[in-house]
């Protein structure tokens, strides 16, 4: 029997766990994204590009392909996505197992406010001018504009349109991983005072915050949404391991 598993992506890690499972015959992989990247990286298995319509949308789809799993892989900020697969999970009555790499968490020398989302970090940067390296893709960039007085170095894998009405706005576009010693060049040359980031985890833009603490630059940190309470692991070959032993008959099992 072929099962197919439906992986709702975005992250480094659902391309590698995808790239996992399609090496095993008996499982037919789906890779889902979201469309917002407009030059997805390849992926190796078949992709579907877009929204789905909402949990009723997703439900619909899990009846409609006959997925015997969904897997949500998305970003940790990804909140509305991850409460929408949970909900079409039990809609159609199909199994959900999520990936949640995890947080990143204070160490000795860091600077950080913690914050509850983008609005707040808008407003926590204060009222003085200051030098803001905004590290949180492009979606919620046009919140800033709340802030104009401050100078922005903006980075994005795609462009931020349309450009921000502020003052003084430069932007880079570049995909990571970003290691520290080149994040703390970039720190230093553009003479950023605040970092804003959203606790992404995961090593691959960790290097800005480590950056950060070595030059005792603040960080405005916006901490993870609540995400549904499904089964889930941390790491790409824990997840995977779960999604083997979903799989495997129960007599494999030793039950």
């Amino acid at each position: 029997m072929t099962h197919r598993i439906l992986i709702l992506g975005g992250t480094t890690e659902a391309r590698q766990l995808a790239g996992k499972l399609a090496r095993r015959e008996d499982f037919s992989v789906t890779l889902s994204l979201a469309g917002r990247t407009e030059s997805p990286i390849a992926q190796g298995v078949p992709v579907r590009v877009g929204g789905f319509g909402g949990a009723e949308g997703l439900a619909a789809y899990l009846r409609e392909e006959h997925i015997h799993l969904l897997i949500d892989a998305t970003h940790p900020n990804a909140a509305r996505i991850s409460a929408n697969a949970a909900e079409a999970a039990r809609q159609a009555g199909a199994p959900i197992l999520a990936l949640r790499r995890p947080g990143w968490e204070p160490v000795a020398g860091d600077r950080w406010t913690l914050v509850d989302n983008v609005a707040e970090a808008a407003r926590a940067l204060g009222a003085a001018p200051r030098r803001v390296f905004l590290a949180i893709g492009r979606q919620e960039a046009g919140t800033f504009e709340a802030a104009p007085q401050h100078r922005y170095l903006i980075r994005s894998v795609d462009p931020v349109e349309p450009k921000l009405a502020v003052p003084d706005a430069l932007y880079l576009l570049a995909r990571g991983p970003f290691p520290e010693a080149e994040e703390r060049a970039l720190l230093e040359k553009y003479g950023i005072d605040a970092v804003v980031s959203k606790n992404s985890g995961g090593d691959a833009t960790y290097g800005k915050i480590a950056a950060a603490r070595a030059l005792g630059i603040e960080v405005i940190m916006v901490r993870r949404p609540a995400l549904p309470d499904v089964p889930s692991a941390q790491t790409v070959d824990a997840l995977a391991a779960m999604v083997d032993h979903f799989f495997d008959p129960v007599a494999e099992r030793g039950v």
